[in-house]
């Protein structure tokens, strides 16, 4: 092979990487779509379970809520961590992805988890429901992450925890803007793992003030 044969062989394979990467980054819809599913449950670097358990810290008894399940990655492997009197909701604007969930659930057995059809940024829930709100990788799909974010602070109880986290894609949310939606919903942040391009983070409500101390 001769050396510009060897040059124009590199630079064919690096216009195909190039537009591969091209088509993957533009062709990454949200919400992530159901046919692509299988992507779903490959573990992230810096987002896996064991990562989660530590930053969410689900406990027996809970009612957690998990935002965009997916296929289920991470609620199967929470949902059982709450025990037989604990639950883990899940919602998704998706049914396929719902239907996908409650489907593996019951094939391992799993009776403690339900599937509520919905938009996140209005979640048909009372005030205080939660004592947990989590979303791995799903924040940055849904239009208007600050609505998202105002009603998980809402659905939450007082001493309840919120957990975002978020990877590198196109529709990624950086960390330091993830900081100041939260701030903006009543949030304050407690801890945060891993690099602002792949993150966990877990928020707690702001002490919301006494009714007879709120100016009238």
């Amino acid at each position: 092979m001769t050396v510009l044969t060897a040059r124009r062989t590199r630079w064919g394979l690096a216009a195909a990487g190039g537009a591969a990467a091209a088509a993957w980054w533009f062709g990454d819809k949200a919400p992530y779509p159901y046919a692509q599913r299988g992507l779903l449950d490959i573990p992230l670097p810096y987002l896996t379970c064991g990562r989660l358990d530590e930053v969410l810290r689900p406990r027996p008894g809970e009612r957690i809520l998990e935002v965009g399940p997916g296929t289920g990655l991470q609620s199967l492997h929470v949902a059982p961590q709450l025990g037989p009197d604990g639950r883990l909701d899940v919602v998704d604007i998706q049914p396929e992805m719902l239907d996908h969930v409650t489907r593996r659930a019951k094939e391992c057995g799993i009776d403690t988890i339900t599937a509520t059809e919905s938009d996140a940024r209005t979640l048909p829930f009372a005030d205080d429901t939660f004592d947990a709100v989590y979303l791995v990788t799903a924040l940055g799909e849904i239009p208007e992450p600050d609505r998202v974010l105002h009603e998980a602070a809402r659905v939450l109880a007082p001493t309840g925890r919120l957990v975002v986290g978020e990877f590198f894609d196109r529709h990624w949310i950086p960390f330091g803007r993830l900081h100041g939606l939260a701030d903006a919903a009543g949030l304050h942040l407690e801890e945060r793992r891993g690099p602002t391009f792949a993150y966990l983070a877990r928020f707690q409500p702001c002490p919301r003030p006494h009714p007879a101390l709120t100016p009238a």
